[in-house]
C-alpha cells in the first residue's frame, strides 16, 4: 500500500516554502509520496494574477523533477468546476483503487476553517489529515484538536507566500532565492508576474 499525501494549492508560483513542507512530510512522516495537486483556474473566478493551468503545472514539474518522492498532479484539471476536495478524493479512489492510501496535507490555518468545507465529516471519516504549523489567527475547532485521523507534523514554519513573490517581483525586487532555480528560470523566460 502506497501512502500518498495530497498537497493542494494554486502554486502560483510554487516556491521553496512549498518544497520544504512537502519534503519534510515525505521524509519525517509515514507518507511515501507527496503529490502537488494544482488547483485549476476557476471559470467562475477570473483572477488576472493566476497563470494558466499548464504553466503552473510546468513550474511544479520543474520544482519537483529532482525529488522522486514529490510529484506534480493535474488530476483536478479534468474534473467539473466548481470542484470540491471530497470529489477529488472520490475520483482518486476510483482511478487508483486499492494500492493507494490517500491523505490530505494542510496548514494549521486551513484546519481552522475545515469545518466549513463541503462534506468535511466524510473526509475526516475516510482520510487522514497531516497538519503542518502556520502562524495564523483564530482557533482550531475542538472536534479537530485530538482527532485520531489528524496528525500533526512538526515541519518548519514557512512564512513565504506566492502573493508576496508576485507583488515584489512586479516591483522589480530580487525574489530569486525564494524559488527553486528551475522555477525562477521558467518564470523569468516567460516574463511572468511582471
Amino acid at each position: 500500500m502506497k501512502r500518498i499525501g495530497l498537497f493542494f494549492g494554486t502554486f502560483n508560483p510554487i516556491h521553496i516554502g512549498h518544497l520544504v513542507i512537502a519534503n519534510h512530510m515525505v521524509e519525517f512522516s509515514d507518507l511515501d509520496e507527496v503529490w502537488f495537486v494544482i488547483t485549476p483556474m476557476s471559470p467562475f473566478k477570473v483572477k488576472k494574477t493566476l497563470l494558466d493551468n499548464h504553466h503552473r503545472y510546468q513550474m511544479v514539474y520543474e520544482a519537483t523533477k529532482e525529488y522522486p518522492k514529490l510529484k506534480p498532479s493535474k488530476i483536478e484539471f479534468d474534473l467539473p468546476q466548481p470542484n470540491y476536495t471530497v470529489n477529488t478524493l472520490a475520483y482518486l479512489g476510483e482511478q487508483y483503487g486499492k494500492g493507494h492510501d490517500f491523505s490530505l496535507i494542510m496548514g494549521e490555518d486551513n484546519l481552522k476553517s475545515f469545518h466549513k468545507w463541503k462534506n468535511y465529516g466524510v473526509i475526516l471519516e475516510n482520510y487522514s489529515i497531516y497538519v503542518y504549523p502556520r502562524v495564523s489567527q483564530g482557533v482550531v475547532d475542538h472536534q479537530f484538536k485530538e482527532h485520531p485521523r489528524i496528525k500533526r507534523v512538526a515541519a518548519p514554519i514557512m512564512e513565504i507566500s506566492s502573493t508576496f513573490i508576485r507583488s515584489n517581483h512586479k516591483e522589480g525586487k530580487n525574489i530569486k532565492p525564494l524559488l527553486p532555480h528551475e522555477v525562477w528560470r521558467y518564470m523569468d523566460e516567460m516574463n511572468f508576474y511582471r
